[in-house]
């Protein structure tokens, strides 16, 4: 294709030729296109790149009719006449440091250009505009590299190309106020360089701008958790994914030490200790106008302070069962434990499998107007209106069970217990649940059969677990596969048999496996959800649990009453193409013969 059908005597894409195009390959209708021009007359949208134009109009696509035209298909589109590739850029894979230093922002926007990768001999630099090329010249010739073009969709140019400069801009400027300053990080290497002082403000601009960037960078990415780590000379900030840490930026020592000491701020924590752990919170709201409750702990560390900020989605509030991963079967056995008047629910897992998000979600499906809910946690994860909540408080001796003893004189209905941590916590529990509440609470235990021995161990005595407790129930959280991208795969049959043992399941039809696409960051997953492993405590049960059954005869009870283990509830998502045997390997203990 020549040049001159798509572009302006500039280079610029050209609205009227690019629309022909359009239309001669059936995307666009000739009718759309005529309604344009009319609307056009005075040239009111030649400064936009036609794409954002075209988008903005709201079209169905003429080869799809079921979807509208999208910026990126019109990318795709425009490579496929020009044979240059598409990038979606990623900002975590971005390097912004090294990007940023091949050209000035004002450069950069002049030609709506933004570097995406650098390397040795060649940078790729990502446009809209592929046919606009004098400034290619220049840039090899500054950087002594070779420039690839790859085409970006024009509305994440734009976005990131302020995004990205700002902040790189805000690190500099903060380094420079204060080159090398390492006071107060309480490094155990601490180097003190002659002639070189300073105190970098964590109530500074560039500051203030990093600490914005970051948070709002977390909520776009859906990180479940920020870490600021830091180092000898730079300072490492990773953001959890979908369970999993990932490498987002590395910012020089001195700022990560203000930024911290910035968060602090906004977490009400005491800025000059730095010595001892710390708990904060932070409440802020999005862009779009939503709020969100961030979780603040700090560590100290040979580098210095360590700040983990563990994000709570406001949206766990309003899920059901179902959005959380339950199954039909899971959610009738759950029901009808919360239904209970009075007893303990016990909800097993390690830190970070959705036990919170289970408990919040059940505790505002039964906070209705005439029941009085209160709860006690170490710390209060989300503030929801509908609950009394109640934080332990260590420094004034304040814990689970003092925490306990206060809410039986509330006179609750139901009760939530962060954790049963020790024998005197438990046995309020159960004291709770023997004079007539419902008691939720959670245990760090493996499967759910292996709670009744913890308890045991823990020295509540079998028969108040014989009384006390309705049942129990264990999950995880695992990655669900990314619905853009997955692809239909063959079962391995000795794979399936091995997870499922010792229990029968036939291998499904067809599996899907990860295949990696520009919505999930080529990682083949987007999201999580619960699998969960029941066992309410029949009559039989809690026969063997007062007459001290080993864990084994318990076990082979429950599995006569039809107890499945939770890898089997992990088999059912895999065959509904929900995730992957690996990954519910990867999560799920296994299971006892």
């Amino acid at each position: 294709m020549q040049i001159s059908q798509l572009t302006q005597a500039d280079g610029k894409l050209d609205l009227y030729k690019v629309l022909d195009q359009l239309v001669l390959d059936g995307i666009v209708s000739k009718e759309n296109a005529q309604v344009l021009r009319a609307l056009d007359k005075n040239d009111q949208y030649r400064s936009q790149h036609p794409f954002l134009v075209i988008t903005e109009r709201g079209w169905k696509n003429g080869q799809h009719p079921e979807r509208l035209i999208t910026l990126d298909e019109l990318t795709q589109w425009l490579s496929g006449l020009t044979g240059i590739k598409t990038m979606r850029i990623d900002p975590l894979t971005v390097d912004v440091h090294s990007i940023t230093a091949l050209m000035s922002f004002s450069y950069a926007r002049n030609f709506n250009v933004l570097p995406v990768e650098v390397h040795a001999e060649r940078v790729y630099v990502a446009t809209a505009q592929p046919f606009q090329t004098e400034w290619i010249a220049e840039i090899e010739r500054i950087n002594n590299k070779k420039v690839e073009l790859v085409l970006a969709n024009p509305d994440d140019i734009a976005h990131y190309l302020v995004e990205f400069y700002s902040v790189s801009s805000s690190v500099t400027q903060a380094r420079y106020q204060s080159e090398d300053e390492i006071l107060g990080i309480q490094n155990l290497e601490q180097l003190i360089e002659m002639g070189r002082a300073g105190n970098l403000d964590a109530n500074d601009n560039h500051i203030v701008r990093i600490v914005d960037w970051l948070l709002q960078y977390a909520f776009e990415q859906r990180a479940s958790d920020i870490h600021l780590e830091p180092r000898r000379e730079q300072a490492n900030v990773r953001f959890r994914i979908d369970g999993i840490m990932q490498q987002v930026y590395e910012i020089p020592a001195a700022v990560m030490n203000a930024v911290s000491s910035r968060i602090k701020i906004l977490g009400r924590m005491d800025v000059s200790e730095k010595r001892r752990p710390q708990d904060g919170r932070i409440k802020t709201r999005t862009p779009a106008g939503q709020e969100i409750e961030l979780r603040l702990s700090t560590m100290p560390t040979a580098f210095g302070e360590k700040l983990v900020m563990r994000i709570f989605d406001p949206e766990v509030l309003t899920k059901d069962f179902a959005s959380l991963g339950f199954g039909k079967q899971e959610k009738q056995h759950w029901e009808n434990m919360i239904k209970q008047p009075n007893g303990i629910i016990l909800v097993t897992g390690p830190t970070g499998s959705g036990k919170t998000s289970t408990l919040y979600t059940t505790l505002r499906r039964l906070a209705r107007p005439e029941v009085n809910v209160c709860t006690v946690e170490d710390p209060i994860e989300m503030i929801e209106p509908k609950f009394n909540q109640m934080q332990v408080q260590q420094n004034i001796d304040l814990d689970f069970a003092q925490g306990v003893r206060t809410l039986m004189r509330q006179d609750p209905d139901i009760i939530m217990i962060g954790e049963i941590r020790d024998r005197e916590t438990a046995e309020m529990a159960v004291q709770a649940s023997l004079t007539g509440h419902l008691v939720l609470t959670t245990l760090h235990t493996n499967d759910t059969l292996s709670a009744i021995v913890r308890l045991r161990d823990i020295g509540v005595p079998t028969y108040l677990i014989h009384s006390s407790i309705i049942g129990i129930m264990a999950q995880r959280l695992v990655r669900t596969l990314c619905p853009h991208c997955k692809e239909e795969t063959e079962v391995d049959t000795d794979v399936w048999v091995d997870m499922v043992r010792p229990w029968k399941s036939e291998p499904p039809q067809k599996i899907y496996k990860p295949v990696g696409c520009i919505e999930c960051r080529n990682t083949g997953f987007m999201g999580r959800v619960g699998l969960f492993e029941m066992l309410p405590l029949s009559r039989d049960l809690k026969h063997l649990i007062s007459q001290n059954a080993e864990l084994d005869t318990l076990r082979r009870q429950a599995v006569r009453e039809g107890y499945k283990p939770m890898r089997l509830a992990g088999a059912q998502k895999v065959a509904k193409g929900i995730t992957t045997i690996e990954e519910v390997l990867r999560v799920t203990p296994v299971p006892m013969s």
